[in-house]
């Protein structure tokens, strides 16, 4: 009876996990939509006229940025092999790092919206080529904070001792959104300076 019952259990915390994971690739495959969405309406854009386009060269801020998301998703993905591994000191330690990184992600675009600001790109003005540098940048940021609260909560499920499966599940899905928004930066750094 105790052995059916633990059955049943697995069963529906496996049925659980597969419909947050579902989830997650659902909201992923809507963001995408939403920048590739946002690229259209930049290229149409700014096809419309030669006076239109960014016109201005993209700070040095965003290559720091890159570079911290890139280590960002590699501490990440070591601090998901720790959990697997059951390392989870090593595991804690990897997901502080890569929380730190995404932080430092985030103000590192920040202070490059304000070296834009000082070249006279503003959010609102007559060239929208400009303000699309700040909605790009501005929605993936949102994201990032999003990405560094499922950071947070799979430290604190490690600190509050889920269980293995749990935590594994955890550090998967948090794996798995922040090296989409590792390459969704890359995505749209690439295509502004295609377009600068």
């Amino acid at each position: 009876m105790i052995a059916m019952a633990q059955y049943t259990q697995n069963k529906e915390d496996l049925t659980q996990q597969k419909a947050k994971k579902f989830n997650l690739w659902l909201g992923m495959i809507g963001m995408f939509m939403m920048f590739a969405a946002l690229s259209s309406g930049f290229i149409v854009y700014t096809a419309g006229g030669a006076d239109r386009g960014i016109k201005t060269l993209l700070p040095q801020a965003f290559i720091y940025s890159t570079i911290l998301i890139v280590l960002s998703s590699v501490t990440m993905q070591l601090a998901y092999v720790a959990a697997k591994r059951t390392l989870f000191t090593r595991q804690r330690i990897l997901l502080v790092i890569t929380i730190l990184l995404g932080l430092g992600f985030f103000a590192m675009q920040v202070h490059a919206w304000g070296i834009l600001s000082d070249r006279g790109v503003v959010f609102v003005n007559s060239n929208a080529s400009q303000s699309f540098i700040y909605v790009f940048t501005g929605m993936h940021l949102a994201h990032i904070a999003a990405g560094i609260l499922v950071l947070v909560r799979a430290l604190v499920g490690r600190m509050r001792n889920v269980s293995q499966v749990n935590n594994v599940f955890r550090m998967d899905l948090a794996a798995l959104f922040w090296h989409f928004l590792g390459i969704l930066w890359i995505y749209i750094y690439v295509f502004l300076l295609l377009n600068q």
